[in-house]
C-alpha cells in the first residue's frame, strides 16, 4: 500500500512513524512534510491548499490513502473533493468538519442536543458584546468563531480586557470574523479525549493532557501546545461513560440529522468540574502534541486501523494498548508564539542516539542538504514513554540539554499535575 500524509508538524512525522513501522505500507509520502518525515518518507512541495494538485500527485504516484493531519484542508473540504475522485481518504468531510470550522455550529448543536457546555452568547458586533459583558460574571472566556490555530481564546479578568479581545478579533488578529463567542467560565481541570470512526462504528482512541499556556505554572499567552502527557489523570471508567453518552453519542446523533457523519479522529476538548464533562471545544484531526503521546502507545499496526475505517470495517479491529505512561515536550523557537527567527541550524540532532519508546518528532524544522535548520514557532517534540511520568520528563530534559539548541526554549513542568 502507498500512503500520503498531508501536513509538516509533529503530528504528521508521528502519523508518518507510525505508517512506517507498518508491515503493509511499501511507499510513503509526505505533503510538505519537515526534515523528520523526510528520513521516512518521500517530502514532496505541493501546497495543500491546491486539491487539484494533490489529486495529481496522488494519481501520479498511484497513491492508495490519503490520511489528513491538520484542520484547514478539512474545513475547506478536501475530503469531499478526494472521494469524488474516487481516491480513499481518511478524515471527516467538510459537513462534520464544521465542528471545529465554526464554535459556533458546535455551540448550536450543544443547545439542540443538551450536550452539556458552558452557557454562551454570540454577537456581530461589539456594542452588543460589550452590552452582553455588562451581566457577566468575571472572569470571562471570548473566542473567535473560526480556525485559529489554538490562539483564538482568550480568558479575561475584567470588562477592559474581555472588549480589547472582542475588537482584535473583528479587527481580523485570527482571520476574517463574523461573529464572536462570548462563553462563562468553567472552574475546573482540561482533558482531551479521542475517538476513531468509520461513519458507523467508533472506538476511544486515548486520553491526553495538553499544556497550552506558554509558560511555565500554566501562565502566559496560549499557544500550539507546548506539551502533554497521556493517559489523563481524570480518565476513570465512570467519567469515560459519562463523555461518551452525553457528549460523544449526542454530537454523532446530530451530525447524522444533519445527514453526514463522522469519520476519522474526533478530539473533544472538555473540561471536567468534579468527575462531570463539559465540551470546551472539538477538533476534528488528532491534537498536536496530543498525538505524539498517544501514538506510540497503540500495539496495533496502524495502517490496519486507518485503512479499516476508511473501508467502513473497523468493527473488525480490536484495539490493543500499552500500559505505558506517555510525555511529550515542545522545543520551540525563541520567541514564540509572538515573533521567532527562522532557518536557525540546530546541530546536535545527527548525535543522539534515541534507545527504545524514545522519540524525537520534528514539527518547524527542514532539510537543506545534510543540515536541518528550524522553520516555525514549534520546532521539536521529544516523547518518551515508561511506567512513570517524572522518569519520561527527565530524561526529555536530558535529550534537550544534549541538542543544546541555544536559539529554542521549552517548558520543564510539563506533567506537573501528575509529578510530585
Amino acid at each position: 500500500m502507498k500512503v500520503l500524509v498531508i501536513g509538516s508538524g509533529g503530528r504528521e512525522h508521528a502519523l508518518c512513524h507510525a505508517f512506517k513501522k507498518s508491515t503493509t505500507v511499501e511507499e510513503l509520502f509526505c505533503i510538505p512534510g519537515n526534515a523528520g518525515t523526510a528520513s521516512i518518507a518521500k517530502n514532496f512541495d505541493v501546497d495543500i491548499k491546491n486539491f487539484e494538485k494533490i489529486k495529481e500527485f496522488v494519481k501520479q504516484h498511484e497513491v492508495d490513502l490519503v490520511v489528513i493531519g491538520p484542520e484547514q484542508p478539512l474545513v475547506d473540504g478536501i475530503v469531499n473533493f478526494l472521494n469524488k475522485n474516487n481516491i480513499k481518504v481518511f478524515g471527516p468531510n467538510k459537513e462534520a468538519s464544521q465542528l471545529e470550522g465554526s464554535k459556533i455550529f458546535t455551540k448550536e448543536l450543544c443547545k439542540k442536543y443538551n450536550i452539556p457546555t458552558a452557557d454562551f452568547g454570540i454577537f456581530e458586533e461589539t456594542e452588543s458584546a460589550r452590552k452582553f459583558l455588562e451581566q457577566c460574571n468575571l472572569p470571562i472566556v471570548i473566542k473567535a468563531d473560526g480556525l485559529a490555530s489554538g490562539k483564538g481564546v482568550y480568558i479575561c479578568h475584567n470588562k477592559n480586557e474581555a472588549i480589547e479581545s472582542i475588537k482584535e478579533i473583528f479587527n481580523g488578529k485570527f482571520g476574517m470574523a463574523k461573529k464572536v463567542l462570548i462563553e462563562e467560565f468553567l472552574e475546573g481541570e482540561e482533558m482531551s479525549f479521542f475517538i476513531i470512526s468509520d461513519g458507523e462504528t467508533y472506538y476511544p482512541f486515548g486520553t491526553a493532557q495538553d499544556h497550552k499556556r506558554v509558560l511555565e505554572g500554566d501562565k502566559g499567552k496560549n499557544t500550539g501546545g507546548m506539551g502533554a502527557y497521556s493517559p489523563s489523570r481524570l480518565e476513570n471508567d465512570n467519567l469515560n461513560k459519562k463523555i461518551i453518552d452525553k457528549i460523544i453519542n449526542p454530537t454523532l446523533k446530530g451530525l447524522k440529522d444533519l445527514n453526514t457523519k463522522f469519520e476519522g479522529f474526533l478530539y473533544a476538548g472538555l473540561m471536567i468540574v468534579k468527575n462531570e464533562p463539559f465540551l470546551i471545544e472539538y477538533n476534528v484531526r488528532m491534537g498536536d502534541p496530543e498525538c505524539q503521546t498517544i501514538i506510540p502507545k497503540l500495539k496495533n499496526d496502524f495502517a490496519d486501523v486507518v485503512y479499516a475505517c476508511v473501508n467502513k470495517n473497523l468493527q473488525s479491529i480490536n484495539l490493543e494498548w500499552y500500559k505505558d505512561k506517555s510525555l511529550c515536550v515542545v522545543l520551540c523557537s525563541n520567541g514564540y508564539p509572538d515573533k521567532y527567527k527562522n532557518n536557525i541550524e540546530i546541530k546536535n540532532l545527527e548525535k543522539i542516539k534515541l534507545k527504545e519508546n524514545e522519540f524525537i518528532f520534528h514539527a518547524g524544522t527542514q532539510k537543506v542538504g545534510d543540515k536541518i535548520y528550524s522553520n516555525g514557532g514549534r520546532v521539536l517534540n521529544l516523547v518518551i514513554k515508561s511506567n512513570n511520568f517524572k522518569e519520561n520528563r527527565d530524561k526529555i530534559i536530558n535529550l534537550i540539554n544534549q541538542i543544546n539548541w541555544g536559539d529554542g526554549f521549552y517548558r520543564k513542568d510539563i506533567g506537573y499535575r501528575v509529578i510530585d
